[in-house]
């Protein structure tokens, strides 16, 4: 018998696209279950009764909870391929910091971009701007934060890049003039076959949000 893998998951969500995004890399089987977050499933409190939220990957009844931990443990289980952290300890440290970052900075101002309104929104959106402009540095003329390889950062990062920049839900909100690098890596990205597989389908994000906005 094989491994039995099933996702708990949000469709909309940026952290469950990244875990779908790394069993796809590694061409891992699972079951993609949806989540009503107005009636959470027994099997999700169950899994999760911590925090009882998705992303939740379940490894043949075990569950491993955050989107970068389940991210990190499929890497470490199914290691005959597509690795997507360094072999190198040192490289492999700074992946993770780099991925604590995007977790820790980038989705907080992201959140508080896609929450607010007026002033406050706009000082989200600065401070966005002010960390792709970090990442850019980081990233500097690389194919991808790993190097030549698809990695644990890229993998953290390009969820943002399916609302924000692939989907242009926000308009020219972020410049290909001013972020020519930022631009061409996650146009690189959205190539491969797993995130394009692993992204929802454009015209329900779209209609998704203008339905919270027409609410609002």
């Amino acid at each position: 018998m094989g491994d039995e893998v099933i996702l708990l998951n949000f469709w909309l969500s940026p952290y469950g696209i990244r875990v779908r995004i790394a069993l796809e890399e590694k061409g891992i089987k699972y079951e993609n279950r949806e989540e009503d977050f107005s009636k959470k499933s027994p099997l999700l409190l169950q899994m999760n009764p911590v925090h009882k939220k998705i992303p939740v990957l379940i490894h043949n009844g075990k569950p491993i909870c955050e989107s970068l931990i389940a991210v990190e443990y499929i890497d470490e289980v199914w290691n005959e391929q597509s690795p997507l952290l360094p072999s190198n300890p040192y490289q492999r440290a700074q992946a993770r910091f780099w991925a604590n970052y995007v977790d820790t900075e980038v989705y907080k101002r992201a959140m508080r971009f896609w929450t607010t309104e007026g002033e406050e929104r706009e000082a989200a959106g600065q401070e966005f701007l002010e960390c792709l402009k970090l990442l850019e540095e980081q990233l500097g003329d690389e194919p991808y934060f790993g190097g030549n390889n698809f990695g644990f950062v890229d993998v953290a990062l390009v969820p943002l890049f399916c609302y924000f920049y692939t989907f242009s839900l926000y308009g020219n909100f972020i410049s290909e003039v001013q972020y020519p690098k930022i631009i061409s890596w996650a146009k690189r990205c959205t190539q491969r076959e797993s995130v394009f597989k692993s992204f929802p389908q454009e015209q329900r994000v779209k209609e998704h949000v203008s339905h919270k906005r027409n609410k609002g």
